[in-house]
Parts: structure tokens; sequence; C-alpha cells
């Protein structure tokens, strides 16, 4: 593909005015690929600020910056004008510690969470580990959604050592806040047997609640936000007074908020704006709700005068 010069001038500039540049589909607060999704995660244990570029926004970007940079793929990372990789290879460096001397940054030295193994999840362990063979390690991960992981690898110098009941599995840098204080137990149940990983750092799950529940949580917590998920379009078709648009700007004033705000999400259905709602629960957020039904049962059970489109 041929690069013409506007969009070749603008992923120059881009390289050139930050240090370092992530281009990506969807954004640093939401990523709209697992890859990109991936490197995101990586950059955030180790970098405060960063620029990231939606190549979605753009088709001319999504394909010249293949062309630019004569890889396939994205995202693409550059660092001080030079092209590090993809997905694949910044995992990679991030695995053996090279990441951060590229990076150039300095970073704490990991300390060991603390977790509980029960005395039958450590008797099921060591039996994996002995049948896996010399060499092998248990490593343990959870995601940004605090889903855990277990699984069998090599020893990273990537990753710290956690121990307990005779049990060592490694953790990354990412799952060290989430894995403090967790518990991992074996259980025999009707329904098979297995894992169960109590996590107390869990975000609580969203609580769905009618469109009259919303209205009375409304008034007797005037402090809680109430917030639109829709389109511009949508909103002035039919809104709810004392909603709020949720703008990239007004995201990112609900993301600086205590974590003890109230936070209620709507939409027209009840389905985008539950997947909102989670995001902000996985926060830490501790008291989300999203209204079942959306606006468009609010004019069915509380106030016939909003349109139903």
């Amino acid at each position: 593909m041929q690069l013409d010069e506007e969009t070749r001038s603008k992923i120059e500039s881009k390289i050139k005015d930050h240090d370092v540049v992530l281009f990506m589909k969807g954004n640093r607060s939401m990523p709209q690929c697992g890859f990109s999704a991936t490197v995101v995660q990586i950059l955030n244990e180790v970098l405060d600020e960063y620029e990231t570029v939606n190549v979605l926004a753009e088709p001319a970007l999504r394909d010249g910056i293949k062309t630019f940079s004569n890889w396939p793929t994205i995202p693409q990372l550059y660092v001080k004008g030079e092209f590090i990789g993809g997905c694949d290879i910044v995992k990679d460096m991030h695995a053996s510690g090279d990441l951060v001397n590229t990076l150039g940054v300095t970073i704490e030295p990991m300390v060991a969470p603390s977790i509980t193994i029960t005395d039958g999840a450590a008797e099921k362990l060591l039996e994996a580990l002995e049948s896996a063979g010399d060499g092998v390690m248990l490593h343990l991960a959870i995601n940004k959604f605090f889903e855990p992981a277990l699984q069998f690898g090599p020893r990273s110098p990537a990753k710290c050592d956690a121990a307990d009941n005779g049990v060592t599995m490694q953790v990354d840098r990412a799952s060290i806040p989430r894995a403090e204080g967790l518990t991992i137990d074996f259980q025999d149940g009707p329904e098979g047997s297995g894992f169960k990983v109590d996590n107390p750092n869990a975000p609580k799950p969203v609580k769905e609640i009618s469109p009259a529940e919303v209205q009375e949580l409304l008034n007797e917590k005037p402090e809680a936000l109430l917030i639109d998920v829709r389109t511009e379009e949508e909103r002035a078709i039919a809104k709810l007074e004392g909603a709020q648009l949720l703008t990239e700007e007004y995201e990112a004033h609900l993301r600086g908020l205590p974590k003890e705000t109230v936070l209620v999400f709507h939409c027209h259905h009840g389905g985008r704006s539950k997947r909102a709602a989670d995001a902000f629960s996985r926060e830490g957020f501790q008291e989300v709700y999203n209204m079942s039904g959306g606006i468009h049962q609010w004019s069915i059970d509380v106030d016939p005068s909003i349109p139903n489109y």
C-alpha cells in the first residue's frame, strides 16, 4: 500500500512528540481488541504516562501504520522513535525484563502477596507439580476482571515467588495487588471437584434494579449519579432529568471520584449500561447499579411522558 504524505506526517508527529506511543485499536481506557488490551495492561504496570493512537478512528491511519512500520498487525509500540514491535514481542520483552530497560524506567522491587493455600489445595497442587516434571513451576495470574488462572510453566525472572503450605507459585507484577489476601481451596461436591479461589479484592457485582427502584434510590440518595451511556442522537429523542451523558471527558471525571460514589447507569434497554457499570465496578467502585430495561422500561413503569422509541 502507498502511504500518503498526510498520514505519514501524522504518524511521524506522534512518534516525534511522545517518548512512548502505542498505535492500537481503541484507547488506553477502553481497548477494543484483546491484543491491544494485553499491551495496555503491560504498559500500565510500568508507566504512568504514554500516548495511545486509536487506529480505528481513521481507516487511513489503520492501514498506514502497517506500511510505515512494515509490520502487518496492530498494536504497534514505538519507544523514543524506535519501532519495538507488536503484542507478542512486548509480552516476551516484559517476561524477560528487557521492556523496562527499553523504556528507561526504574520500578520498585516486587513484594510477594500474602496468600493462603488450604491443606486440600496444597495436596492437589503438589501432586500436579510432581507430575509436571523438573523445571516447571506453578504460576498464578489474576486479570483485570479478577478472574484467576493457575497454570504450569518455566520460572520467569519478571515474576515474584509467593508461598504457603509448602507450595510456591510465581505471580506477575500486575497480579500482586489483586492476589493479596487470596485463599485457594480444593473442594469436592455433587457437581464435581475443583479449586475454589476466594479473593477479597474482587469487585462487588453490579446490582440490577428496576426503573422504579432507581427512582426510589435517587430520592433516598440525591448524591447518586445517574449516567446515560447512549448517544447524543438518542438523548435528543428521550432523556431522563438529571442524567449525565457518558462522554470521554465525563468518564475521566468519574474515574477520579471517590470509590464510595454511588453510580447508576442506564441506556435504551440495559445492555450497554451493564457493560459500562461492570467496567466501573472492576475499577473498585463499591456501589454500582444498572437500570434493567433502560429508558424504554422507565417510560412504561415510571413516566409515560418520556418518549418510547
